[in-house]
C-alpha cells in the first residue's frame, strides 16, 4: 500500500518453458501475481530448427504460445522472440519470418498486446549489429507489434556488450517504417538482411560498453557515432526513409 491507500501494481515477468510448457513453480508465481493484481508479462521464444521444425511449424507454435500466455497464464503482455537454433539470434531471415507471420495473424484478429525481444549476433559498435537491430524493428513495426524490447547485442550472453545506441537504432528504424505497406517492407528487408547474413559465421565481436562510450557522461564515442551514421546510410540505400 502507498501512503495514499492505493496498492502499487508491479510488472512481473515469467517465461513459458520451450515449447508450450510451464512448471509448477511458474504457475505458483502467476497465481500470486494475479491475486495481487499485478501486471504480468510472459515471454516465450520458440526455437526454429528445434522440436517445432521449419518456418511454418515454428510460426504455428509461436501463435499458440501467444494465445496460451493470455488464455492459460493470464498475462497482460506477451513478449516473443523466435530463436534460430544454429545462430542463437532473433535477427535471421527465418526467425524474422516467423515473428512477422505470428504477430500479423494475432494483430489482425485480436487486440492483444504483443512484444518482441532483440538478440543480435554482432556486438556493439559494429554496423552489422545496428543493421540486425533495424531489420527486426522494421519487421515488428509493420507486422503490428505494440512493444519492442532490446537490444541485447552479442546474443545477450557477453558481459558489457549492450549499449544505448542499439536501442536508438531500434527506435529510429521503427519510426521510419511505421505506415509502410507489407510489400514495401519486404523489399527493404530483402536487401537489408542480405547485407549481414553472409557474415553469420564470423560476426564482428564489437566493443564493450566502456570501450565505445564515455562512461562518465554516458555518451557514445565518436567512433560509434561514425559507425551509426554509416549504418543509416546503408538503410537509406535499402530504401528506408530516414
Amino acid at each position: 500500500m502507498t501512503k495514499f491507500g492505493l496498492r502499487r501494481c508491479d510488472l512481473h515477468e515469467a517465461s513459458q518453458l520451450n515449447e508450450l510448457k510451464m512448471d509448477m513453480s511458474g504457475l505458483n508465481m502467476l497465481a500470486g501475481w494475479a491475486t495481487n493484481g499485478d501486471t504480468i508479462m510472459i515471454e516465450q521464444m520458440p526455437i526454429f530448427g528445434g522440436y517445432c521444425g521449419g518456418v511454418e511449424e515454428t510460426a504455428i507454435c509461436d501463435v499458440a504460445t501467444m494465445i496460451a500466455s493470455f488464455c492459460l497464464f493470464n498475462c497482460d503482455v506477451h513478449l516473443d522472440g523466435p530463436i534460430h537454433i544454429r545462430w542463437g539470434t532473433t535477427t535471421t531471415r527465418e526467425t524474422l519470418q516467423i515473428a512477422a507471420h505470428a504477430a500479423a495473424a494475432l494483430d489482425q484478429n485480436t487486440d492483444l498486446l504483443l512484444g518482441n525481444q532483440y538478440y543480435t549476433l554482432a556486438g556493439p559498435c559494429t554496423e552489422m549489429c545496428l543493421l540486425e537491430t533495424a531489420a527486426q524493428a522494421i519487421t515488428d513495426t509493420v507486422s503490428g507489434r505494440e512493444l519492442v524490447s532490446g537490444s541485447a547485442s552479442s546474443k545477450g550472453v557477453v558481459k558489457d556488450k549492450t549499449t544505448g545506441m542499439e536501442s536508438r537504432m531500434l527506435g529510429e528504424a521503427a519510426i521510419a517504417s511505421a505506415g509502410l505497406e507489407v510489400n514495401e517492407a519486404n523489399s527493404i528487408l530483402e536487401q537489408l538482411i542480405g547485407t549481414y547474413e553472409k557474415d553469420f559465421a564470423r560476426p564482428p565481436a564489437g566493443k564493450r560498453f566502456q570501450d565505445c562510450y564515455d562512461i562518465k557522461d554516458v555518451v557514445p564515442s565518436n567512433e560509434y557515432l561514425k559507425v551509426y551514421e554509416k549504418a543509416l546510410g546503408t538503410l537509406r540505400n535499402c530504401g528506408l526513409g530516414l
